[in-house]
């Protein structure tokens, strides 16, 4: 049996906000994501997205830039999902681990954790964009009329993160 590559989906399947540098600006990005997801049918992904998201727009928010960064939603196929927030700073993002006292240093291990090392950052003329791709663990139900939807697996099988990949600064297009 042939395996097919996951369906790409319209460029419509996607939401993006512009949003302030401030602190607060993550609850606006988790309002972005949970509200897309819903409307994905996509529940099951929602508090995992709102914590990487969160991690993501707090760290664009320290970056001290002026301008806004962008906070964006994609779903990728009908099983996955990517997060990205585009900022103004050309500082890469550091996976590390924090020592037991820490009070930060974190946030990019659990969004390391919650997709599977499948996360990266692009760097760009004026900034960079820090993604961030989640894939469901429902199984995928049958379409009507008896054919499963094409996702390269079978529909009944969970679905699970893929084998980890390093995190560094890798362009979006090796994910």
């Amino acid at each position: 049996m042939a395996v097919q590559a996951p369906t790409r989906l319209p460029a419509a399947a996607s939401a993006r906000v512009l949003l302030p540098y401030h602190p607060r600006s993550a609850s606006a990005a988790r309002r972005l994501v949970r509200d897309a997801l819903l409307e994905w049918s996509l529940e099951d992904l929602v508090d995992a997205a709102e914590l990487i998201v969160s991690e993501l727009a707090g760290n664009a928010a320290k970056t001290g830039c002026h301008l806004r960064m962008a906070v964006m939603v994609e779903r990728v196929t009908s099983t996955s999902v990517r997060i990205s927030v585009r900022d103004g700073s050309r500082a890469l993002p550091c996976l590390i681990t924090a020592r037991l006292n820490a009070e930060s240093g974190r946030g990019l291990a659990l969004v390391h954790d919650l997709t599977g090392g499948q996360w990266g950052a692009k760097l760009e003329t004026d900034g960079k964009t820090v993604h961030a791709d989640l894939r469901t663990r429902i199984p995928v139900p049958a379409q009507p009329g008896g054919s499963a939807p094409a996702t390269g697996t079978d529909p009944g099988r969970l679905l699970e993160p893929a084998a980890h990949a390093s995190p560094a600064a890798a362009p979006s297009s090796a994910r």
